[in-house]
This record gives structure tokens, C-alpha cells and sequence, in this order.
């Protein structure tokens, strides 16, 4: 077998051979496949979207605690069909029988629409009202009145559910409490209704008060209280009672509060006048406060005859004034007023009232 015969290779003076694997110094870069563009392309694009779609999460959850915070606060604000809105879930602090000012709402709302929405809280597929039973009111007797579609939402600040019932009994007291129209007699009628509420911790007319009226003053509170003696003495032969003015409401209570009877005669009162409006009423209670209280009956003289001595006083009814005069067996009214022409029926009326408050059944 012959030996292979060797030979040397001659390299240029100065130069070293590039070694083996190791591409030349000079030579151009290495060009990428179309696969490995594509490849490459695809994962930027990839985390390109997942950087998008993270920052998308990220403002919706800043949103939703932003709607959620302002939906807290009320400041959520839609409208809402006002047949939707139910007003049973808290006793209202203002009369349905007057509201002096409701027309002048309804005008500004004509004109220039609802600058202060309504609040209402979720109550399943429809809402309970919190605040604005007046603006509530105004909406549904311009849609009545009209049938024009503009009146049939209200806009409405939005609570979020859970709010404590006394709560929003607060603030819908404290939203009145800065109206001047709003009577004593109103207030202590929602002290009442808010105490007999079984869905509340208020045990008492006083603990009410307390909580309802925390931002008002002391004496402001002490008046209620007053109102509410009143209102759960004669309340249910009231008529008027949010035209009560508060000194009168003060002497109706220190009558009912000091004198034995007094509340069944006043109520014996109220029911024998038939007060057909609310100055009629007042009249009528205006007597009442400063009536004397009744006289132990006066002695017979020897052998039962009728004593001489009598009862006299002057009496303020909305007619004007009457002078009694009473005796054994014997009762006297004069007035400036022709009884002859009075209705029977009604007479008859006013008679079996004085002769059931004299004999103790007025107050039953």
C-alpha cells in the first residue's frame, strides 16, 4: 500500500489562517428565514396585545371602584320611569294634604328642568325613594297634566343597596330640615311613624327624635317632642295639624300634659265643630288652650232645690265669641249666631257630643 505523499500550502507573509468553523471575518451576516420573521413578528404582536388588553383590565377596575365610590356617595345620576319609583319603604316628613309651594316647582321645572336630581335605592327590578318627594310629586302632575314624555323620567341620583334604615331616614330629614316651611307638627308626625316602625331600633318617641333630629338644636328637639304629646293625644280628630303654630302647639301640650281630661275634651271639641278648613280648626283649638278647666259641680241647696250660684265664661270659637252661663239643670250659650236655622241633624250632633265629653265617653 502506498503512502500518501504530503505537501505544504504556503500562506501570505504576515497573515493567519482562519480557523476552522469560524466564518470569515468579512463575510456578510447570516439572512433570516421567512419562518423565523414570521415567527418573530407574531410573538411581538402577542405580547403587544397582552400589554394592551392589561392596561384595559387595569381602568376598568379603576373604573368600577370609581362607580362604585360614586354610586356610594349618590353621584350616580340616571333617569328613571316614574311610575318605577315606589314611596312606601320610609314614612314621609312632609303633609299630603298642602303644599303651598308645589306649583312654583312645577313652573321652574317647565322652564328650566330638575336642577337637583332625586335619590332612590334599588329595590329588586324597581327603586325606592331616599330624597325628593316634592320634586317626585311636581314630575307626576306635569305627566298627568301633559302627557308630555320629558316628565315621565326623573333624574335621579342612584344609592347603593345596604344602606341602614336609619340612614336614610336621616337624610331625607336632614335634606328637609333646612326648609322653613316644613311645621313641627310634620316632624314630630315622622318621630312618631319612625318609632311605631318595627324595621327600626327606636323604642320610644324620645329615641326618635334623638336620631332623626340630631342636627338640629336642642330646643328645635324639645318643640318636636312637645308636637308629638300633642299628636298622640288629639292627632286623630286632626285635620290641619301642619298649620299648628309652634306657641299654640306648646299650649296645647301644657293643657293636655298638666290637666286631667283635657285631651278628651279637646278631641270632644274638634269632632262637635266640624272645622271645614284649616282656620276653622285653629280657632277651635285656640279655645281650648286657654279654656279653664271645668268646676266641681256646685251644691243643691235644702231638699235637692237648685242653688243659685252659677258658672260663667266667655269662650273664642271661629264664629266668635260665645258667653256660657251654667247652672244646676240649667246650660246657656249666647252668641251672635241664629241656631233656629241650623240643620237638626247637626244640633243633634253637637248636643250628644257636649252631653258624652260631660260624662266621661269623649275620651274613650
Amino acid at each position: 500500500m502506498s503512502k500518501r505523499k504530503g505537501f505544504d500550502i504556503d500562506f501570505p507573509e504576515g497573515e493567519d489562517p482562519v480557523p476552522a468553523g469560524t466564518p470569515a471575518a468579512d463575510a456578510p451576516p447570516a439572512r433570516r428565514g421567512p419562518m423565523a420573521s414570521a415567527i418573530t413578528e407574531n410573538a411581538e404582536a402577542l405580547r403587544a396585545r397582552q400589554e394592551a388588553e392589561a392596561a384595559i383590565r387595569a381602568e376598568n377596575d379603576r373604573l368600577a371602584h370609581e362607580l362604585v365610590r360614586l354610586k356610594g356617595q349618590g353621584l350616580i345620576v340616571d333617569l328613571i320611569d316614574i311610575g318605577a319609583i315606589a314611596t312606601t319603604k320610609l314614612a314621609r316628613d312632609r303633609s299630603a294634604t298642602r303644599d303651598p309651594e308645589l306649583d312654583e316647582l312645577k313652573a321652574s321645572i317647565r322652564a328650566i328642568g330638575l336642577s337637583n336630581p332625586i335619590r332612590v335605592e334599588a329595590d329588586g327590578d324597581s327603586w325606592q325613594l331616599v330624597q325628593g318627594f316634592r320634586r317626585l310629586s311636581a314630575y307626576r302632575e306635569l305627566y298627568e297634566e301633559t302627557g308630555d314624555d320629558r316628565f315621565a323620567r326623573i333624574p335621579a341620583g342612584i344609592n347603593s343597596q345596604g344602606e341602614t334604615i336609619e340612614g336614610l331616614y336621616r337624610r331625607m330629614v336632614d335634606e328637609n330640615l333646612v326648609r322653613r316651611d316644613i311645621s313641627f307638627a310634620e316632624m314630630a308626625a315622622l318621630a312618631l311613624s319612625y318609632a311605631q316602625d318595627s324595621a327600626t331600633e327606636a323604642e320610644d318617641v324620645e329615641q326618635a327624635v334623638a336620631v332623626l333630629y340630631a342636627s338640629a338644636g336642642r330646643q328645635k328637639r324639645v318643640y318636636i317632642r312637645h308636637f308629638a304629646t300633642v299628636l298622640e293625644a288629639i292627632g286623630s280628630r286632626l285635620k290641619y295639624p301642619e298649620a299648628i303654630p309652634r306657641a299654640l302647639g306648646l299650649d296645647l301640650e301644657k293643657r293636655i300634659s298638666g290637666e286631667e281630661g283635657a285631651a278628651a275634651r279637646i278631641r270632644a271639641a274638634l269632632g262637635a265643630g266640624l272645622a271645614s278648613s284649616a282656620e276653622a280648626e285653629l280657632g277651635i283649638l285656640r279655645a281650648q288652650a286657654v279654656a279653664a278647666p271645668p268646676k266641681p259641680p256646685k251644691a243643691q241647696g235644702r231638699g235637692g232645690a237648685p242653688d243659685a250660684a252659677k258658672t260663667s265664661f266667655r269662650c273664642t270659637v271661629p264664629a266668635g265669641t260665645v258667653r256660657c252661663a251654667a247652672r244646676n239643670g240649667r246650660v246657656e250659650l249666647t252668641c251672635d249666631r241664629d241656631f233656629s236655622i241650623e240643620d237638626q241633624q247637626r244640633l243633634q250632633a253637637a248636643v250628644a257630643a257636649f252631653f258624652a265629653e260631660l260624662d266621661g265617653a269623649g275620651g274613650q
